[in-house]
Order: C-alpha cells, then sequence, then structure tokens
C-alpha cells in the first residue's frame, strides 16, 4: 500500500512515494460533480430541469438516482476489455446500454451507474465548449497547482507506479480518469470539501446524502451513503469517510477525509490489484495511526 496524508492545515502528515502516479479511477466522479456544481453556479446549468428532454434531471443523475444502468456489467462490455479491444465510441456504449430508457422510475431508487457520469461529463464539455482534459486543467488542477491530468491512452498508464500488464486503455472509462499522485489526490479532495472550488450552498448540496444503508461485508464500511458523486459513510470508531473509493485491472484507493478525527487528516491510499477493499481499510489504518501520533 502507498499512501498520503494531511492534516487540516494541509500539512504533509505522510507521503509514501513522492511523484509516484497512480490512476484515480472513480475519485474522478468527486470532480466531475464539482465542476457541473461550478457551471450551476455560472448560470450555464440547471440541476432541476429535464435532462435532454428525458424524464430526469441533472440533479438526478449527479445523486445517482436517473434510473440509469451502469455499462460495467454488459457481457459484451467485458469482453470487449479483457480482449484488449480498442474502447467503443460513447456512442456504441449508449446503445449497448439501451440509453435512454431507464430501468426504474427516476428518484424512486438509487443505483450507482458509470453511465450517468457519462453524462456528465459530456455535459460539461458541450456548455463549456472543450474537452474534459482542457476544463480539468483550467478549473482545478492549475489553480490548485496539482500536476494531475486526465489519462487518455496507453501510454498515460506506462508512467503509473504498478504495471498495467495488459495494456488497459483509460478511455474505458467513459466519465475520464485523472491521474496523479497520492499527495495530489488528498489535497484536491481537501480542496473540493473546502471553500476552495464551490460556494457554501454547492458544497452542502454535494454531500446531502441520497442512499444511506449498513455494512458492506468485507469492506471498511459500518454504514455507507452517498451524496453527489461523493460517498460519504461511517468506518467503525475511525467515524465519518468522505472521499471516493475507485479500482481498475491493476490497482484500487480510497481517498477519504475523516472529518471526526482529531485533526481531521484527508488520506489517499493505494494499493496493487483490483479490489479497492485493502485500499480502504489501509486508508482507515493510516487515520488511526496519525490520530495516536498526536493525540
Amino acid at each position: 500500500m502507498i499512501s498520503a496524508a494531511l492534516n487540516k492545515q494541509g500539512d504533509v502528515l505522510r507521503d509514501d512515494v513522492p511523484g509516484a502516479l497512480f490512476p484515480w479511477w472513480s475519485f474522478t466522479k468527486p470532480v466531475l460533480a464539482t465542476l457541473i456544481l461550478r457551471a450551476v453556479e455560472a448560470g450555464k446549468l440547471d440541476l432541476d430541469a429535464s435532462f435532454d428532454g428525458h424524464p430526469f434531471t441533472l440533479l438526478q443523475i449527479l445523486q445517482q438516482r436517473a434510473g440509469l444502468p451502469d455499462y460495467g456489467p454488459l457481457p459484451a462490455y467485458k469482453a470487449a476489455v479483457q480482449a484488449g479491444e480498442a474502447p467503443w465510441p460513447a456512442e456504441r456504449l449508449l446503445r449497448e446500454t439501451g440509453y435512454p430508457e431507464t430501468i426504474y422510475e427516476p428518484g424512486t431508487r438509487w443505483l450507482y451507474s458509470n453511465l450517468g457520469y457519462l453524462l456528465l461529463r459530456q455535459t460539461l464539455e458541450r456548455v463549456h465548449d472543450a474537452p474534459l482534459t482542457d476544463i480539468m486543467q483550467t478549473q482545478i488542477c492549475s489553480p490548485l497547482g496539482l500536476d494531475a491530468r486526465l489519462a487518455t491512452t496507453p501510454r498515460d498508464f506506462d508512467e503509473i507506479h504498478w504495471d498495467n500488464v495488459n495494456g488497459y486503455h483509460p478511455d474505458w472509462v467513459y466519465h475520464g480518469c485523472l491521474m496523479g499522485t497520492a499527495l495530489d489526490a488528498a489535497r484536491l479532495l481537501q480542496a473540493i470539501l473546502g471553500r476552495v472550488l464551490l460556494t457554501e450552498h454547492s458544497r452542502q448540496l454535494l454531500l446531502s446524502q441520497q442512499m444511506q444503508g449498513g455494512p458492506i461485508p468485507n469492506r471498511v464500511w459500518s454504514e455507507i451513503g452517498y451524496g453527489l458523486g461523493m460517498m460519504i459513510g461511517v468506518a467503525g470508531d475511525a467515524g465519518r469517510v468522505i472521499g471516493h473509493s475507485g479500482c481498475g485491472p491493476f490497482c484500487a484507493n480510497l481517498v477519504a477525509h475523516f472529518p471526526d478525527h482529531p485533526d481531521q487528516v484527508t488520506v489517499a491510499s493505494f494499493v496493487k490489484g483490483g479490489d479497492e477493499a485493502p485500499a480502504e481499510h489501509g486508508a482507515v489504518a493510516v487515520a488511526k495511526q496519525h490520530k495516536v501520533n498526536t493525540a
């Protein structure tokens, strides 16, 4: 496991391998949600309007309550990835999922959907008339002084700390996959949850829980929940955890803030292998370690 940690003042408590690069996988989702809320603040988007004339809203997509399926379980998608095929055009992915058909009435249930976050990416690119790579750079990475970037080719993943042994193409992550150091991931989450990128109203909306549930077997969560692109739960005596885990074929992560910690630490932990559970347990262990060290 490789971790970085910050205290509430932003001081570095830990940085195991400075400069090592990792895919951030679904930790990209809170960043997309932040960019959507910034566009709403600028008057470019309406959260409550019908999305492209469909029976769900932009807000429901953010909440994972739009009734959209996930593309990950599709047999054809799985087979194509495993065969090392080139990523499909987004239009084909939408067809394969049956978009815009919904699988339940929007607003009545919660279902994690990577498809929904592809739609958010496309929305951002439309309203800014720019690719997501440029939007991330101009609105997020450059203002915060982060070296992170969107991975767009297998060559980008050649720079990752752990080998991308099967040549996985980052464009199979249709909403986009940020990559960078563990320390920059922690810094970015701290900025999202602070008052750097969003107004207080938007920040509270980001953290408004849309789903609440009990423990997940073999994972760190004693309670689990979800806001707008943000996992919000409890990890036993470590208290509340806010952030996002993620995984791909060759590594996994949890980037998380611990608001009940005496020093309100933010931790980014990455592990080799495609299972986020060890990264989640590792991040909690790092938070507890620094609780002992700072007591």
